[in-house]
């Protein structure tokens, strides 16, 4: 584990295409969930609160499904955002958020009456953490998974893409917006990434250093982050903290030698 300083020598540059095709493996880090569930049912369990899982760009909430799964197996109550496949139509480029992922949030704060916690993968942790600078009051918590919000986000191999899809360009996004991204929301952050992340620049994807928040390394590909063993095992971790008493992982004992 490592808690990276975000400022680097040189602006992060689009990881390789050796890094793209070594994507591959996120076939085996699902099938490593399986063999590894029984031993993730020793983390600890929830209090019961809900949490909301946001999929990342291309993807849907199938694609976050053993997440959710896996949360469900530790007392929380784990919802997908059920806005279809993420094709960034639901961004605003003043806001991130557009009104439907806004909304999502707000009912199932309604519906349970405690704040939720939002983990967003990739352009969802995204959303997750502009959510929490507009509603904090909604919000107990935020990870996000390999999500480019730090500097230079045309640092991955997804941004044309986006920018076809969604209709927004980023040169339309507001000033304020793409000012105020890099800082941590208002609430408790951890943020996981992976330097062998072949979609976009893990540098980009570390949160400031601050009382309240922390980027944990993940050795895993950037299509992994949902399934893989050790975002479990540390998410575990997080989510069980009491609201008012977060504090950084830590790895122990045999911990230190999955968590860099």
């Amino acid at each position: 584990m490592t808690a990276a300083n975000t400022q680097t020598a040189h602006a992060p540059q689009r990881p390789s295409w050796l890094k793209v095709a070594l994507e591959m493996p996120t076939f085996f880090e699902a099938g490593s969930l399986a063999l590894s569930f029984p031993l993730l049912q020793t983390t600890p369990k929830g209090d019961g609160h809900p949490v909301l899982v946001l999929p990342g760009f291309l993807a849907s909430d199938f694609s976050t499904h053993l997440l959710r799964t896996f949360l469900k197996s530790r007392n929380y109550r784990a919802y997908g955002w059920r806005l279809g496949r993420n094709l960034g139509r639901h961004s605003h480029p003043e806001t991130a958020c557009g009104p439907a992922i806004i909304r999502r949030l707000h009912d199932i704060h309604q519906k349970h009456g405690v704040k939720v916690s939002v983990i967003g993968w990739s352009l969802g942790g995204i959303y997750a953490r502009e959510l929490a600078r507009m509603h904090p009051e909604m919000v107990r918590q935020v990870v996000s998974m390999g999500s480019p919000f730090g500097p230079n986000r045309r640092a991955n191999h997804a941004i044309k893409i986006f920018e076809k899809t969604s209709g927004h360009k980023l040169s339309d996004m507001c000033p304020q917006l793409i000012k105020n991204m890099p800082l941590p929301p208002p609430v408790p952050s951890t943020a996981f990434y992976s330097k062998t992340d072949g979609i976009t620049a893990w540098q980009c994807c570390l949160e400031q250093e601050s009382e309240f928040t922390q980027n944990i390394e993940i050795n895993c590909s950037h299509l992994g982050y949902g399934h893989h063993p050790a975002v479990m095992w540390a998410l575990a971790d997080r989510l069980a903290l009491p609201e008012d008493g977060w504090r950084p992982f830590k790895a122990r004992h045999v911990e230190r030698l999955i968590y860099q």
